[in-house]
């Protein structure tokens, strides 16, 4: 146990200061890595750089890196540049198993400096709509109004159909109607219009009121459409329900196709 012991005492004393060396480089590391992530996250928020977290990442891989190639040679004996001609060789190979790593980080790198999209927008990818919640170096994240977190790779993303949408058109929702043959459209349409308006007034985007439009004429009356706008944080088939349940009942609306009062 003695010799044991001395033996451990004896390799602290020949590498005392190749361990010194690697935890100052380790403690300056951890130091840097902080200040420059807090500093860059707000930076990025107060400048018309997009904020996202894929330039975080790449400013903090750039530490670590740089502070491994610090301690490599002085403390593990190994030659940075054997290293990398190693990498180097192996590179290909690599490459082939990581080709949809490297394709998202490009990607994640195209949409963000070309201002494509950034964290806040509106938009629809692939049938589902959302808020851009974040863009890292691997995917992105869409936020739906349901609270459902969508991960996108940013590969997809790149070559995928993308619609951006204003807060208006994101949260609209249609409701369609059948008024009968005999109604007077304006008095219809200011019906529902007063109906609808009083009572989605706790869950409709401020100042944007709901609309009516008749869209046609179908054998039972007048088709029209009620488009109703909900706001942040409310799903569409809230705004809607209300909506229907404000107009359910009123004596202009077609209540079955085969009846004559319909008419």
């Amino acid at each position: 146990m003695d010799e044991y012991a001395g033996n451990i005492d004896r390799w602290f004393q020949a590498n005392v200061g190749k361990l010194t060396w690697l935890a100052i480089v380790l403690v300056l590391v951890l130091v840097t890595d902080r200040l420059v992530s807090r500093v860059l996250r707000k930076v990025l928020d107060n400048s018309q750089i997009p904020s996202a977290s894929i330039f975080v990442n790449l400013a903090r891989v750039t530490i670590w890196v740089t502070g491994a190639a610090m301690v490599l040679q002085p403390v593990f004996g190994i030659n940075p540049t054997t290293l990398i001609t190693a990498l180097g060789i192996g590179g290909v190979a690599i490459s082939l198993g990581l080709k949809d790593t490297v394709a998202n980080i490009i990607g994640g790198f195209g949409l963000m400096l070309g201002h494509v999209i950034q964290p806040g927008d509106l938009v629809t990818v692939q049938g589902v709509t959302g808020t851009v919640h974040d863009i890292t170096w691997r995917q992105t994240a869409v936020r739906t109004r349901n609270g459902d977190l969508m991960i996108i790779p940013n590969s997809v993303l790149n070559t995928a159909a993308l619609t951006k949408l204003t807060p208006v058109s994101e949260g609209m929702s249609t409701l369609e109607f059948t008024a009968k043959a005999s109604s007077d459209p304006a008095a219809v349409s200011q019906d529902i219009l007063d109906r609808v308006t009083k009572a989605t007034a706790n869950v409709s985007l401020e100042g944007q009121p709901p609309l009516v439009k008749f869209t046609g004429f179908s054998p039972y009356g007048m088709t029209g459409q009620v488009l109703v706008f909900a706001r942040e944080g409310v799903l569409l088939s809230t705004v809607t329900d209300t909506a229907a349940r404000a107009i359910a009942g009123a004596d202009y609306l077609v209540e079955d196709g085969g009846s004559a009062d319909n008419i």
